[in-house]
């Protein structure tokens, strides 16, 4: 049963209330207006993360009071989340750069997104996914040999450009010398029985 005292408050209300009488203040809309239309501008170049935009935004010299509003909206309205940007990075750069899960996580970090996001986004990396796209990257740039070493100056010079391939994109040490000799040997062998 309807509070007749909470109706003759609405009522009231609805008597009282005069158009443009500050439910919206338009004045205030029209300043996030330039925000708005720059972030969402970034945003459809691609993902960011919220203090990636923020960062963006406080650069191009917006009031940082405007921005952190229009990034409040963005995120209410689930045009920002760092945990959904944080998945779609790790998916994309580990398959298409060949980024291990530390390059990738540092990468995440520099962009603002926070620890527990990075973790979880990190967790789609397996460590067979980690060794197979570190084998992938060995292999291409053992491809770049176009002979067998006359010596072995030679071979650990192959094998350094091959290890650095790796140490680029954050493969550990023992993994980037284990898979770096693999792809090497077996390249060497592709071109000794060519």
């Amino acid at each position: 049963m309807a509070d007749p005292e909470k109706i003759a408050r609405l009522k009231a209300a609805l008597e009282a209330y005069e158009p443009g009488s500050g439910f919206i203040d338009h004045a205030h809309e029209e300043a996030k207006a330039p925000v708005r239309k720059r972030a969402l501008g970034l945003l459809d170049q691609r993902a960011r993360s919220l203090e990636e935009l923020r960062g963006r935004l406080i650069k191009a010299e917006f009031e940082p009071a405007l921005v952190d509003e229009v990034l409040d909206d963005l995120a209410a309205s689930g045009l920002i989340n760092d945990a959904s940007f944080a998945s779609e990075w790790v998916r994309q750069r580990a398959a298409r750069r060949g980024k291990s899960a530390r390059a990738l996580d540092m990468e995440l970090r520099d962009k603002g997104v926070g620890s527990a996001d990075r973790a979880a986004a990190l967790e789609q990396i397996t460590d067979d996914d980690e060794e197979r796209i570190a084998r992938g990257v060995a292999e291409k740039a053992a491809r770049k040999v176009k002979h067998a070493p006359e010596d072995r100056a030679e071979y650990d010079k192959f094998l350094r450009r091959i290890v650095g391939a790796l140490a680029r994109r954050g493969f550990h040490q023992g993994m980037a010398m284990h898979l770096g000799r693999e792809a090497l040997d077996e390249r060497i062998a592709e071109c000794e029985s060519a």
